[in-house]
């Protein structure tokens, strides 16, 4: 008895807004540990206050390092914008009553890419920090990847290891990977 009701409720409108709630859910919860796991919090930054300290000359000489760290958290941050603001059109669609189902699915379908992307951003960094690069960004966009690293001299032995870790990630062959060293 209350198994046919569940299925009922199943094949009802409510049932598909309900599955996509679920995905929406499924993408914040990923952008939330995406962003605690991997982006500083602005305090710690240096933002509000001067960092600089009585005749200590720490500020000059981490000057360059400095900015090369704005560089990587401004990318971080820009993209995760740009992708919160595909979400929320994604999102617009999907929750449209006059919008087709087929675009509803559509707009699902690329909000679960959007996911994975993320996702796989951040493993990517992750294993890339790993292996002793102190900054790490990547983009995946279609079917290539960029990945700027924090490097002096890239060796190939390095730039080796990095198509490794997107072609082990993402599948992503290694012809369609950017590396940059920052």
């Amino acid at each position: 008895m209350k198994f046919e009701k569940f299925k009922r409720f199943l094949r009802t409108r409510g049932a598909k807004s309900l599955a996509v709630l679920l995905v929406v859910l499924l993408i914040g919860a990923a952008v939330y540990v995406n962003y605690r796991l991997f982006y500083e919090p602005v305090d710690s930054m240096g933002f509000g206050d001067n960092n600089m300290t009585g005749g200590d000359d720490s500020a000059q000489v981490g000057g360059d390092a400095q900015g090369e760290e704005n560089y990587f958290t401004a990318t971080a941050l820009n993209r995760q914008q740009s992708r919160d603001e595909a979400i929320d059109v994604l999102k617009l669609v999907s929750e449209d009553e006059s919008a087709s189902e087929e675009a509803k699915a559509e707009a699902a379908a690329l909000i679960a890419k959007i996911a994975m992307d993320i996702q796989n951003e951040a493993n990517i960094e992750s294993l890339v920090k790993a292996k002793g690069f102190e900054e790490c960004v990547a983009v995946i966009s279609e079917d290539a990847v960029s990945v700027v690293v924090s490097a002096e001299n890239l060796q190939a032995a390095d730039a080796a290891q990095i198509l490794t870790i997107v072609y082990e990630t993402t599948g992503i062959s290694p012809d369609k990977v950017s590396i940059i060293n920052r």
